[in-house]
């Protein structure tokens, strides 16, 4: 029976309802894009092509790993865990050998893989371009459609592709920049693939000898394709191998695990979007909540008339709970389907945005699995059944007489248990603020930000009727300046507080969370900015516009009158047992002359191979100090131990390790400097001309002045912070549709209170100018109420991370995000009372609702 009056209720109250189902679309959408995203990286497909013929495939273990072992109550347990390294993990090239051993296998192929770049114009968008030597070509399998195979150090066969965007052929000239100097060599052939173009990456064939020499890593190889002979299955011979090459730390991978070993990018972006669905999807979720609520307490209060007369007709608290429960459950089916199905185009426009923002390869392909949708429809249903029980509870519970007199007007004074649940949340909000006032890693401090954010507007939800009367006294006096509109206003907002509270709330969590995301970046950026600027001292930097800057063009400029040194440095990140550190390489000779890292222990004074600096906040979480022994993992996975010679205090500016440069360079896929720090001597005239005279014959150097080169930094910066907030704008997109969808669903119901205005002697234009006068009161306690949330928990951030109380606000930005916030409240309030008002007075007086 409660079903079937469920089902009248939303056929004759389809306005009512439809502010709840539009909140619980796109809860239940945004709940679909963000669990998508994270399939995407558990279950993502890393399809092969270069590997493509090649069914059992040998690399290298990409992971660190750690065991513990701890004795509790008399058991022992093992935890085993590992993290991949950032770059490419090379074998030993004597494990070729224990491969073609193996009983079963026709061919052991090995193969190098390093960077190869051709210096030429070609349309469309660049791709990725790795050099191989020839005799790995049959993994793909390539073959020669013209010319014939490198013979010499000179020559370079190329894939089709590569040769059609370049109008390559047989006897034209390519310059390449491997991993040294740029070097012209002759295309021999033309190679092609039975399985086509590949479609992400660019491949060039050299001869052994010269493949050995650009990857510059004697006696190892990259991977070991593994041919099986005739008969044999690959499963089979996948088990024989992997049993001959136990204990050596060599994996095997065979089907769709080759992908992850061709492509690392794709493999490490995995982790990335696991992370960023998962933050994304948390943050959502609690979003949502906090919504779904506030929009279900709104359509519960207009129908607390509704709900007494029934209470005064005899109906049981339980069936009014089982009425509103099957209304919601109803709503909550209906939304979550639609939602779920409109998430699909949704996720596939974000993982689009983080493809071409680079976040996420194109190698990695997007899952569209029916799990993310299941729990939208789940999340939809819960969180309308939660909502609903919530906001319904106590009309239910009181007695029919108490049922009536609320309808009739507003409970003056908020229920305790919600004001004692209010200051919980506002007490556990200040609790995350402080504790994000100690982290001191952006990974643990990100999430901690956000959720601070949602519990601080959780706390503004529950205390907002307390907080609307608080702000009414403030804003009186000038509400009253606006005349007729300015005193209804007032008396409005006094004594329907719960009802603007609810427009509130999604007001001030759309500024709250705007102004963190926008903020953010900038507060860590900024501090990083500074730090750089005050430690390099060099007057110019050589700046990388193509795959590096090589030792030969540091070389030259150390030999241009005039220079007193040129650091060069190359970026990499290490492990320190299974924590990941952001590290440097940098040549030491003339270092102090270069960088000023504002070292507090120790000296970079001989520092050399064997030596490591360190930030303040990696010798604080390591217990490290000068003289400290330093054990660490290397990018590609090679142990080594230094000794801490330094700590210094510009962390944030220059990463949190500065190792040798000769160390980082051989252990990285790309060796080449990312740039060069010049230092001249006063009064020398080694200015920007004669640093370029020296650079010319070197491709892809531009030379900047150190005020240039932090412009470049600030770019970067502008580029992270457009991907922080692509990340959160579902978020805020969702919680702006909320505040339009509040705000209109509250005004769409006065029309009974427009009604008795308009006959009392109030005109048209009276009422407008209530609205008026409303919306932007609601906006201003809005926004402050959003301000103080983003400033504290800003604060706390920049406390944490950079050490100082120094959050950057950027006015215009800030001007924006409130302007915009205003506009929607107003237009949101504005359309739906002109839409009322068109109803004459007196049909509405007349009328039976």
């Amino acid at each position: 029976m409660m079903l079937r009056y469920a089902l009248q209720t939303i056929r004759d109250r389809k306005a009512g309802f439809l502010g709840a189902f539009v909140a619980l679309l796109c809860a239940a959408a945004l709940v679909t894009a963000c669990g998508t995203l994270l399939e995407t990286g558990l279950r993502g497909k890393i399809g092969t092509e270069r590997y493509a013929a090649t069914p059992v495939l040998v690399s290298a273990d990409q992971n660190v790993h750690e065991t513990t072992v701890k004795e509790k109550k008399g058991k022992t347990k093992t935890k085993h865990k590992a993290k991949p390294v950032a770059e490419r993990a090379w074998l030993l090239a004597g494990t070729v050998d224990t491969v073609r051993a193996v009983p079963g296998v026709e061919r052991a192929v090995p193969e190098l893989t390093f960077q190869a770049v051709p210096l030429v114009g070609a349309p469309g968008e660049p791709k990725p371009s790795y050099g191989h030597a020839w005799t790995s070509a049959a993994l793909t399998p390539f073959t020669l459609a013209e010319g014939r195979a490198p013979q010499s150090g000179g020559e370079v066969v190329v894939d089709r592709a590569l040769a059609a965007r370049a109008g390559l052929k047989p006897g034209s000239e390519l310059t390449v920049q491997s991993t040294g100097e740029p070097k012209t060599y002759q295309v021999s052939g033309i190679a092609t693939s039975a399985h086509g173009d590949l479609g992400r990456q660019s491949a060039l064939f050299f001869s052994d000898a010269e493949a050995q020499r650009l990857a510059a890593r004697d006696g190892q190889v990259s991977a070991i394709g593994v041919l099986p002979a005739p008969g044999v299955n690959a499963g089979e011979l996948a088990g024989r191998v992997e049993q001959a090459l136990r204990g050596t730390g060599a994996q095997v991978s065979t089907g769709d695990e080759r992908g992850p070993v061709e492509f690392l990018d794709a493999a490490g972006a995995r982790i990335k979007l696991v992370s960023m669905g998962g933050a994304m999807g948390g943050t959502s979720l609690l979003v949502a909540i906090l919504v779904v609520v506030g929009t279900f307490s709104l359509s519960v209060q207009q129908r607390y008339r509704e709900l007494a007369l029934l209470r005064a007709i005899a109906a049981t608290p339980r069936q009014l709970r089982q009425l509103i429960g099957r209304e919601a459950l109803l709503v909550g089916l209906a939304a979550g389907i639609a939602g779920a199905f409109a998430g699909l185009p949704l996720a596939a426009w974000l993982y689009g945005r983080f493809v071409d923002s680079g976040v996420v390869p194109a190698t990695l392909e997007r899952t569209a699995g029916i799990f993310p949708m299941f729990a939208a429809v789940g999340a939809s249903l819960l969180g309308a059944w939660a909502a609903a029980r919530i906001t319904g509870r106590r009309i239910a519970r009181i007695r029919p007489a108490e049922a009536l007199a609320e309808a009739a007007v507003e409970q003056g004074r908020p229920r305790r248990l919600r004001t004692a649940f209010g200051l919980l949340l506002l007490a556990g909000g200040a609790v995350l603020v402080v504790v994000l006032g100690s982290l001191r890693t952006e990974p643990a401090s990100t999430p901690v930000t956000f959720l601070a954010v949602v519990v601080l507007a959780g706390a503004v939800s529950l205390l907002g009727p307390l907080l609307v009367r608080g702000a009414t006294a403030l804003l009186a006096g000038p509400l009253r300046l606006a005349g007729a509109g300015g005193h209804l206003a007032t008396a409005n907002l006094r004594g329907n507080a719960t009802r603007m509270a609810s427009a509130v709330t999604p007001l001030a969590l759309l500024v709250g969370m705007t102004c963190t995301v926008l903020f953010i970046t900038p507060t860590l950026g900024d501090a990083a900015r500074t730090q750089a600027r005050e430690g390099v001292r060099a007057e110019w930097v050589l700046a990388a516009r193509g795959p590096g800057i090589t030792p030969e063009t540091a070389a030259a400029v150390r030999r241009t009158p005039g220079v007193a040194a040129a650091t060069e440095i190359v970026h990499t990140s290490v492990r320190v047992g299974l924590a990941k550190y952001a590290a440097q390489g940098v040549t030491p000779d003339g270092l102090t002359r270069t960088w000023d890292p504002r070292v507090t222990g120790g000296s970079l004074a001989g520092f050399g191979e064997g030596d490591a600096a360190v930030s303040e906040l990696a010798a604080d979480q390591l217990g490290l100090k000068p003289g400290s022994p330093l054990k660490l993992t290397l990018g590609d996975g090679t142990p080594v131990t230094l000794k801490v010679t330094a700590v210094y205090g510009r962390g944030l500016g220059f990463g949190d390790l500065t190792l040798p440069h000769g160390l980082v360079a051989a252990h990285v896929d790309n060796p080449l400097a990312s740039s060069v720090l010049v230092a001249t001597e006063p009064g020398a005239g080694a200015g920007a001309e004669r640093l370029a005279a020296a650079v010319q014959g070197f491709p892809g150097v531009q030379v900047l002045s150190a005020a240039a080169a932090d412009e470049v930094r600030a770019e970067r910066q502008d580029a992270g912070a457009e991907i922080n907030l692509l990340a959160m704008g579902l978020v805020l997109a969702f919680t702006a549709i909320a505040v339009a969808n509040t705000l209109a669903m509250s005004t769409a119901e006065r029309v009974r209170e427009f009604a008795m205005l308009r006959l009392a002697g109030a005109k048209r234009r009276q009422v407008l100018r209530m609205l008026r006068a409303e919306a932007v009161a609601v906006v201003l306690i809005g926004a402050v109420l959003g301000s103080g949330i983003a400033l504290a928990v800003l604060t706390a951030f920049s406390v944490g991370m950079t050490g100082v109380a120094a959050p950057a606000v950027l006015p215009v930005a800030y001007a924006v995000v409130v302007g915009v916030a205003g506009l929607l409240a107003l237009a949101a309030t504005a359309l739906p009372g002109r839409v009322a008002l068109r109803v004459r007075p007196v049909d509405v007086a007349t009328s039976k609702a």
